[in-house]
């Protein structure tokens, strides 16, 4: 099993930037493909960012945020990473972790959650 606890929000004056951070525990994080995920008040969650378990990958992005977040990993601290520059405020929402195995599509694996609030 993977347990994920993120961190690094806050609130962010729009323009600003944040980095959030997500642990992983178990001894096969970089066998995971991981996402971040986030969800704003009165709507479902949504798709922000997923990165391959392969070592260097590059991520792939939201419409939304492409060009202004980079998703990262670094497998020898089981730890994700979130850096989101250029911040609107309908980037508020809770942001969240999620891991899913080698060559499945649905993430098993969720993290509790971070606030980030943009302010205008």
């Amino acid at each position: 099993q993977v347990q994920l606890v993120e961190s690094g929000g806050g609130l962010v004056q729009a323009g600003g930037s944040l980095r959030l951070s997500c642990a992983a525990s178990g001894r096969t994080f970089s066998s995971y493909t991981m996402g971040w995920f986030r969800q704003a008040p009165g709507k479902e969650r949504e798709f922000v960012a997923v990165i391959s378990w392969i070592g260097g990958a590059r991520g792939d992005y939201a419409d939304s945020v492409k060009g202004r977040f980079t998703i990262a990993r670094d497998n020898a601290k089981n730890t994700l990473y979130l850096q989101m520059n250029s911040l609107k405020p309908e980037d508020t929402a809770v942001y969240y972790c999620a891991a899913r195995p080698r060559g499945t599509l649905e993430y098993n694996y969720w993290g509790h959650g971070t606030q980030v609030t943009v302010s205008s």
